[in-house]
């Protein structure tokens, strides 16, 4: 018999298999349900996000749902919207921000976890690392390459690449008005029509 899913999130939160190597210790954070519609792949949980256990709790959450034009009731109702970062854990600090998420979590667990959520009609791919893992080679050698080619990646794969919705990326955004001006307003529809199922 199948693992049940609530059993599967609960070994995913008990998770220690890089414990040695996180600096706060581990506190997977992950939110997801078999019916989810919209997908969001993401990092890693940032120093806040580790504190609460709540994803995007942040202001970088506070951006990705103005981008999505939701509210935090649907954002965080795990019954239509999950959320899986390529690490689940805070992976600590370095000299430019965090660090990249440790790189034992995703081959651990999105495979036991993603091909469980049969009603994505959309995933969010959020970040260069989430698109390194989750595009694989179909993306652009530049963040900005990836995301410029959104309407391909929409198109053959229903994902949509987009930058980091931190604070330390508005030189990106103000450099990229494209972004605002064409992929938000898309953003916002698809999201829509995949809440809506």
């Amino acid at each position: 018999m199948p693992e049940s899913f609530p059993a599967l999130l609960a070994r995913i939160r008990a998770c220690r298999i890089c414990e040695a190597r996180l600096p706060l210790g581990p506190r997977p954070v992950v939110q997801a349900s078999p019916s989810a519609r919209l997908l969001i792949v993401s990092q890693a949980p940032g120093r806040k996000v580790h504190a609460t256990g709540i994803p995007f709790n942040d202001p970088s959450g506070d951006t990705l749902r103005d981008w999505l034009g939701v509210d935090a009731a649907t954002f965080y109702d795990a019954a239509r919207i999950a959320i899986v970062p390529m690490g689940l854990c805070f992976p600590g600090t370095g000299k430019n921000g965090d660090l990249p998420p440790r790189p034992e979590c995703a081959p651990q667990w999105h495979p036991r976890l993603l091909p469980r959520l049969r009603h994505v009609q959309l995933t969010l791919v959020i970040g260069q690392y989430a698109q390194a893992g989750l595009l694989g080679t179909p993306r652009g050698t530049r963040l900005t390459d990836t995301v410029q080619a959104w309407r391909t990646h929409l198109q053959q794969h229903r994902r949509l690449p987009l930058p980091h919705p931190s604070p330390r990326n508005r030189l990106w955004l103000t450099r990229n008005p494209w972004f605002a001006a064409e992929l938000l307003p898309e953003l916002r529809l698809q999201v829509a029509k995949a809440l809506r199922g």
